[in-house]
């Protein structure tokens, strides 16, 4: 399968200790200040794609506010479409456009459920999403740039397919700790240092007492 040709880029706050959210979910770890930053890069990605975890965790609006530009369109990765009409997401789709990415293994209840909404679906992959086979679904769609601000699951499928080009990690001054609190990068993990990405700084900004890193993939 030939790669697409969409940049992604990975972003999250994250803890001194690497974990993005408490082991009770609480994961305001963005300043004010980083919170523009954010808003400002969501304004010039053509989407921005999180999983039902986060969905569930937080109800994102997933939208550009604090600075002015266009909203992006929202990607969410579903594999069994289960997604509440109650979210934030659904109340605005009739709006901001919209993409529920779900597996085959989706019952027929739920896509039907789903195709009565003023959403797009996707099908990608048997049991879970299929990464690859979606980015290059997206890539006909003049999608050029994704921001990932999924939890440590999609991080992780993302980086063991490698498909990501760039790398914006803000460490925010916590410090969370436990064993149950969500770390930037979740799954398996790799079992050897050498297997991880190649990684080059690109940049360091600080915010006041916040650092944001910006890497490439070498």
């Amino acid at each position: 399968m030939e790669k697409s040709n969409i940049r992604v880029i990975l972003s999250a706050a994250i803890s001194i200790d690497g974990k993005i959210s408490t082991r009770i979910n609480d994961s305001k770890l963005s300043s004010k200040e980083d919170s523009i930053r954010l808003h400002k890069l969501r304004s010039k990605v053509d989407a921005i794609l999180i999983g039902k975890n986060t969905l569930l965790q937080d109800d994102p609006l997933l939208t550009v506010r604090h600075v002015k530009g266009k909203n992006p369109i929202r990607i969410i990765l579903d594999s069994s479409g289960t997604i509440s009409i109650k979210s934030k997401i659904i109340k605005t789709s009739n709006e901001i456009p919209t993409i529920i990415v779900v597996s085959k293994k989706i019952t027929d209840v739920n896509l039907s459920k789903l195709k009565k909404l003023p959403v797009e679906i996707i099908i990608s992959g048997e049991n879970s999403v299929n990464l690859k086979l979606l980015m290059k679904k997206l890539s006909t769609k003049k999608i050029k740039t994704i921001l990932v601000e999924g939890g440590g699951t999609v991080n992780w499928e993302f980086i063991k397919n490698n498909i990501f080009d760039e790398l914006i990690v803000t460490i925010s001054p916590y410090l969370i700790g436990g064993n149950d609190a969500t770390s930037f990068v979740e799954g398996k993990g790799f079992a050897k240092i050498t297997n991880s990405p190649k990684l080059k700084l690109k940049s360091i900004k600080r915010l006041k007492n916040y650092l944001v890193l910006n890497y490439l993939k070498v």
